[in-house]
């Protein structure tokens, strides 16, 4: 009978492997970026400072979601929008120098896509029927906002976010709608290979080239040849825009693919690919084993999913207050609230969590 584990201490255990998982991945992921920048003209520091602001992020999120959950979800959503509206002229921080970088659009649809995310974790968690629809107004205002600002992808993806949030206040499984996320992530990831290897039919090849640009698709085939020639280590950091002829071409071009898993491909060889993957996996694993409520946990989860599909397509995740903000909002989805009802309870005859507590309350 003493030997019978304690629901707590097993509950605690469980949720210390997401947290284990997530430092292997990030450190593998500084790791593989000094490992192919070794004997080349490399630039690492780049991917360096990005892991860095996504495990920055994730533990203040946690933080400062285990005291104040509500608020601090509501004062990521208008940090986020804050940085949006100001990234009009470049988004602040994104460079130690210079205010302005090329393919700053991207970040501000990904800055709003964010900020919906929290502000929608936070309506799903408030208690009182006024700030829960206080905050759901706030969500669908930072979505009229970016129309204002004329990012419509921002807009787009915001107002899908928001309906997921919505819709996620009748869901009681979460693992069914993360496993959903996860493979629409894949297929868009999927496509965009497959238009940059001349794969896809001509019709859907044709039809896409015009939404996403001639001169996108060509740094894409530059990516996908130089990660040919490279497939294990790639070409090494920061050494796209030297390499690939389209970018020395393009006119105020930034050297870079406008595409993250593409990126990786060609500088970080297909390791670095299976990193990036791998990082996605982990969000998507903590947000499975998160002790906060099912709807908190996917409207999360589908703002960070809609980063993805950005990141896949544009050039978001280059910019540091973008990869600093994936990680807060993954932080508030995943922290342990002290003194919440929500809480996993955990029977020690199965070492399941039980979320019935969590999942039922409104």
């Amino acid at each position: 009978m003493g030997d019978a584990p304690d629901a707590r201490s097993v509950a605690r255990d469980r949720g210390r492997v997401p947290d284990v998982a997530g430092a292997v991945v990030l450190g593998g992921c500084a790791v593989w970026s000094l490992v192919s920048a070794a004997g080349r003209e490399s630039r690492p520091e780049g991917v360096l400072l990005a892991v860095f602001a996504v495990a920055a992020g994730y533990a203040f999120g946690r933080i400062c979601a285990s005291v104040l959950p509500v608020a601090a979800a509501a004062a990521a959503a208008l940090g986020g929008l804050g940085l949006a509206i100001a990234s009009g002229q470049g988004i602040p921080g994104a460079t130690a120098g210079g205010a302005t970088q090329p393919g700053h659009t991207g970040a501000t649809a990904a800055l709003l896509v964010l900020a919906t995310g929290a502000a929608c974790c936070a309506a799903s968690a408030a208690r009182p029927v006024w700030l829960r629809l206080a905050l759901r107004l706030l969500a669908l205002a930072v979505a009229c906002v970016a129309v204002a600002i004329g990012s419509l992808p921002g807009a787009v993806a915001g107002l899908a976010v928001v309906l997921c949030s919505l819709a996620a206040t009748r869901i009681r499984r979460r693992a069914p709608a993360l496993v959903g996320l996860a493979l629409a992530s894949g297929l868009v990831a999927g496509t965009a290979w497959g238009m940059a290897a001349d794969v896809l039919p001509g019709g859907l090849t044709v039809s896409l080239e015009g939404a996403l640009t001639p001169n996108r698709v060509a740094l894409w085939h530059d990516a996908v040849e130089l990660a040919e020639e490279n497939p294990v280590r790639g070409v090494g950091p920061e050494r796209f825009g030297k390499l690939s002829a389209t970018a020395q071409q393009s006119l105020g071009s930034d050297g870079k693919p406008h595409s993250a898993p593409l990126q990786q491909a060609a500088e970080q060889g297909v390791v670095g690919v299976a990193l990036l993957a791998g990082a996605f996996g982990w969000i998507l694993h903590g947000l499975w084993r998160s002790p906060r409520p099912t709807a908190v946990v996917l409207g999360a989860g589908a703002a960070l999913t809609a980063l993805a599909f950005l990141a896949t397509v544009g050039n978001a995740l280059s910019f540091t207050p973008v990869t600093a903000g994936a990680g807060l909002l993954a932080g508030l989805a995943t922290a342990r609230v002290a003194g919440d009802g929500c809480s996993e309870r955990v029977p020690a005859s199965t070492g399941r969590p039980d979320r019935t507590r969590a999942d039922s309350r409104p």
